[in-house]
């Protein structure tokens, strides 16, 4: 980890705060050092509470960003720290452009999605980045045999760069699983960005974003999604008791 970069807890979850995320992940890339990156929200922090295994993937994780609002004004409002949020599809989009201008012989994978969103999508990316190098895909629906054929071709392929979009937690224990595979690449759980690069989705306009109401437009898309929402007023709550627990304790 850079000597720039901090470190904080979010209820006990480690979030990482740095000046440059994909300048650091390209470093560790041609150090050859294997790197599985977190971007975490509100959610994510609610799920871990109630999930042992996906809080130890995070506490191990080798770097934690502040994707989520809820995550950024925790830190800015109780901490007093002056963070911005870091969205995994933009760190996503950012590192591929990089990858693209300055090493173009580093070899991408894509894994996750419905079937056809993920191999859609690589080609979205590789119209839009000379350069980048996409060297295959899988979806995230498959057999267990597919999944050991998988496997078999991540070891082959031996891929620097891996994107996984399984959604939250599924996607960050399968990597914690897995990252023996391809011990010197870079893996990231994008969740849902194979549906936006893919034209399946859309993402929420840029005014709702920086306005931290990016949720909001999730909503909107699928309501179903309601219950999953609650997570953000129980963050809130708890992360007030757990900022005034801290603070007595303290003093």
């Amino acid at each position: 980890m850079s000597k720039q970069t901090k470190a904080f807890s979010v209820l006990g979850i480690p979030v990482h705060v740095m000046a440059n995320y994909p300048a650091w992940l390209l470093e560790c890339l041609k150090q050859g050092k294997g790197t599985h990156v977190v971007t975490l929200n509100a959610e994510m922090t609610m799920q871990a509470e109630r999930n042992g295994s996906l809080a130890k993937v995070i506490q191990d994780a080798d770097l934690v960003i502040p994707d989520g609002a809820g995550v950024v004004l925790y830190l800015r409002w109780l901490l007093w720290q002056k963070v911005q949020r870091c969205p995994g599809i933009e760190l996503a989009e950012t590192l591929l452009r990089d990858l693209g201008q300055k090493q173009p012989d580093a070899k991408v994978f894509f894994y996750g999605g419905a079937p056809g969103v993920a191999a859609k999508a690589a080609e979205f990316c590789q119209q839009r980045i000379p350069g980048l190098t996409i060297t295959g895909t899988h979806s995230g629906y498959h057999s267990k045999q597919e999944e050991e054929q998988l496997r078999q071709t991540l070891s082959q392929l031996q891929p620097q760069v891996i994107f996984v979009g399984l959604g939250v937690p599924r996607q960050e224990l399968w990597i914690a699983e897995n990252r023996h595979l391809c011990p010197h690449a870079i893996w990231i759980g994008v969740g849902g960005s194979f549906d936006i690069w893919s034209g399946v989705k859309n993402r929420a306009p840029a005014w709702l974003g920086n306005n931290n109401l990016e949720w909001l437009y999730r909503l909107y898309q699928e309501p179903w999604r309601w219950r999953r929402m609650l997570a953000l007023p129980e963050f809130a709550f708890k992360a007030f008791v757990y900022h005034l627990t801290a603070r007595g304790a303290i003093s």
